[in-house]
């Protein structure tokens, strides 16, 4: 019962993270989004689309019970994302920038292997 609840608080967090960088992603400026490695515009975008995707996909499949197996999809998804995020920003010079994206990435991979633990276990 706890592990749920934990896992829920996790997906609702990184739920709202993803949604919320994802519709960033998506709303400004390709100039305003430039970093220490310059990413094109375009893959600025998908990944935009894919983390807000993801981020619906964390919760709204197992709420509603609706095909569950998306969320620990959708959570190993995000995990590939955000290892490309700490390879980018430590090629970028920003050694503890990349912790941020590296706690972010397990936390995806715990919900990964819960919610897919727990559709194993039914």
């Amino acid at each position: 019962m706890k592990a749920n609840k934990t896992l829920w608080t996790l997906q609702g967090v990184l739920a709202a993270l993803f949604l919320f960088t994802g519709v960033m992603k998506l709303v400004l400026p390709i100039e305003a989004m430039a970093g220490p490695v310059a990413l094109p515009g375009a893959l600025l975008r998908f990944l935009g689309v894919a983390e807000v995707l993801g981020g619906i996909g964390l919760v709204l499949p197992w709420l509603f019970n609706i095909r569950p197996i998306l969320t620990p999809l959708a959570a190993g998804a995000l995990v590939i994302i955000m290892i490309g995020a700490v390879v980018i920003t430590a090629v970028g010079g920003s050694l503890p920038g990349a912790a941020f994206p590296l706690v972010v990435c397990v936390a995806l991979s715990a919900v990964a292997y819960g919610r897919a633990s727990a559709m194993s276990a039914c």
